[in-house]
């Protein structure tokens, strides 16, 4: 009876049951390099949210605080910048930021002007063109950043010199060592979306830009107060809205990474701005439309290094954290030291993302002495340890993009000239540069 045909392939409907988890197995190296709907919608979505933090956000931001003389100079160099970075960004900077064929310090040539990137390639389960294009959107902000720092003084076709050269000697090396696998991030720096890659490089530039150029006349004694603060305020909403592309986006997924990452950054600018109006409040009598803005940028700027490593207590704590200190080197910088960076780069983006690198590696613990996560050599590492990386790199970033930086703006005034003359200085960018006035009432 066994040997019976029916009897001994009576189970035969169920035996291929057997054989499925050894087919999934098989199939699962196939899905390894496969591309991601959910995570490159969302990462489509931070680009245009991290440009539109540029134009018109931070264009309309820096336009309002100067006066108006010079507003359309303000949105002409950021409009600029975008276009020119965007070049450069296919030309070579992104080959040189994130090229794995280069060294610890610079990337290879490989990819310049975007060679082998098609509508197939994968940059992990994202198409490259859209990690490459949200990257390009992060070198668009920075030097639009610096722009603060010579406002209304510095000529038109120097900014433009300006964007290419500190693009590819200053931001797309710094870019390489910290995200493109660079020796600060084998060091293991805690650096999320930019705290040194865009704050620090920006405030240190602005600050080696309002050193080599001079103050704008009348400065510190004349008032210059921001001609339309409607404008700035404007341009602040849509800044605190597009960060949330800039930091969530940085997960590079659709997760609870970017998640946690948004509802800190939004944490950090509601508390930084709430800290700013009430040291001015205690110091001045009354809180200032000019102080919540300013104070939400430094509670932006201050989360941005730790955005992907701390949860919503360690985004309050760095948020007040930021607007004490932002606040108070503001006024040390333009008070004290009499230093005319126009519209508070480095004590707000600089400092503010020299604090937050800091920070990163303080509450990204678990616990006291403990770092939470795994370093990029896979092996734990004590709080101590891993703030001397974090001083590491804010050091390394500091000075080298200081020397750098003197150096372009050196070679710049020897070619074209930096400053406008006087005469054209006290007329205004507006009708000097592009012979147009912001207004015609």
């Amino acid at each position: 009876m066994l040997n019976h045909p029916r009897t001994v392939f009576s189970s035969s409907p169920r035996w291929p049951l057997i054989l499925l988890p050894l087919l999934a197995l098989i199939a699962i190296p196939a899905q390894a390099d496969t591309l991601n709907g959910a995570n490159t919608a969302w990462i489509m979505t931070s680009t245009a949210l991290v440009l539109f933090m540029t134009l018109p956000g931070l264009a309309l931001f820096y336009s309002g605080l100067v006066r108006s003389k010079n507003v359309l100079s303000v949105l002409m160099q950021c409009f600029a910048i975008a276009c020119i970075a965007s070049f450069v960004w296919f030309l070579g900077g992104y080959s040189i930021a994130f090229s794995e064929q280069g060294g610890a310090f610079f990337g290879g040539l490989d990819k310049a002007l975007l060679a082998g990137v098609d509508e197939d390639t994968l940059s992990g389960d994202i198409p490259e063109s859209v990690f490459l294009m949200f990257q390009m959107t992060f070198a668009i902000i920075t030097p639009a950043l610096v722009v603060g720092g010579f406002a209304e003084r510095m000529r038109f076709s120097a900014v433009c010199w300006f964007t290419v050269l500190w693009l590819l000697a200053v931001y797309a090396p710094i870019c390489h060592w910290v995200w493109g696998g660079g020796w600060l991030g084998e060091m293991g720096l805690l650096d999320f979306a930019g705290g040194t890659v865009v704050h620090i490089t920006a405030g240190v530039a602005a600050l080696v830009a309002a050193l080599m150029i001079g103050p704008r006349r009348g400065f510190p004694t004349t008032p210059m107060p921001p001609h339309n603060l409607t404008l700035s305020v404007a341009g602040a909403g849509m800044l605190w809205v597009g960060w949330f592309g800039f930091n969530g986006g940085s997960a590079l997924a659709a997760n609870g990474d970017a998640g946690m990452a948004i509802l800190v950054t939004h944490l950090s600018a509601a508390c930084g701005a709430a800290t700013w109006s009430a040291l001015e409040w205690i110091k001045f009598g009354k809180p200032s439309v000019l102080g919540i803005i300013t104070g939400m940028v430094a509670g932006l700027g201050t989360i941005t290094p730790a955005s992907g490593f701390v949860g919503p207590a360690g985004g309050v704590v760095i948020g007040v954290s930021a607007g004490f200190v932002c606040f108070f080197a503001t006024l040390f910088i333009k008070q004290r030291l009499k230093i005319d960076d126009s519209l508070d780069v480095m004590p707000v983006h600089g400092v503010g993302g020299i604090l937050g690198t800091f920070l990163a590696g303080i509450f990204c613990s678990t616990q006291l002495g403990i770092f939470s996560g795994q370093g990029p050599v896979g092996v734990d590492t004590t709080m101590g340890a891993q703030l001397g990386v974090q001083l590491t790199g804010i050091a390394a970033t500091v000075v080298y993009t200081a020397i750098v930086t003197a150096i372009i703006f050196k070679v710049i005034d020897l070619v074209v000239g930096l400053r406008v003359d006087e005469d054209d200085e006290t007329q205004g960018l507006d009708i000097i540069s592009h012979n147009e006035r912001g207004y015609d009432l």
